[in-house]
């Protein structure tokens, strides 16, 4: 959700922006040429959409659904604002009056460093959440399957160490290295 409102940020400031610029060029130009005849807008025809207006009254189904549609639309914002907070992992409380978090990038690096540590892991790649931690990584040798439960113990030594409130469930899968050795 995150993604999406730092797409939707942008885009609906550029409409504000362009029918800002708009505004003030039709103003300028009425300015500068609204005395001469049949003149009805410079980039938008305003004499056309006047008639149009004048005769839509508030009782309208054009109006009502025009509101209607502003009001979902309206509503649809707010709910993908609310839900798109950044996910803390929560950390025991040293104190009543303290509570401690922890990005999950953190947690994602820590436990990468840890797994990277080892000599027979060339690469990994970590994701981490508060619920979950999934771990892939690159091995040396012929037998790669052989290094998970090496992996999966250094991440679970790494989690009893840290002071999570909540332990999130782990996943480990790890691959053979491709290329020449």
């Amino acid at each position: 959700m995150r993604v999406l409102l730092r797409v939707l940020s942008p885009l609906l400031g550029l409409v504000v922006a362009a029918a800002g610029a708009m505004l003030a060029v039709e103003v300028v130009a009425a300015w500068l040429l609204g005395d001469r005849p049949g003149y009805t807008g410079l980039l938008l025809p305003w004499g056309t959409w006047r008639a149009v207006l004048e005769q839509i009254t508030w009782r309208s189904v054009l109006m009502i659904g025009c509101s209607v549609a502003v009001a979902v639309i309206g509503l649809l914002l707010l709910l993908v604002a609310g839900t798109a907070r950044r996910r803390d992992i929560a950390l025991t409380d040293p104190a009543d009056e303290i509570s401690v978090t922890a990005s999950p990038k953190v947690l994602a690096r820590l436990v990468g460093q840890r797994v990277r540590s080892t000599d027979d892991i060339t690469a990994a790649s970590v994701i981490a959440s508060a619920r979950s931690v999934r771990v892939q990584a690159i091995g040396r040798g012929e037998r790669p399957s052989s290094l998970r439960p090496s992996v999966r113990t250094r991440v679970d030594e790494l989690l009893d160490d840290l002071p999570l409130a909540r332990r999130p469930k782990v996943s480990v899968s790890v691959r053979a290295e491709r290329g020449l050795r």
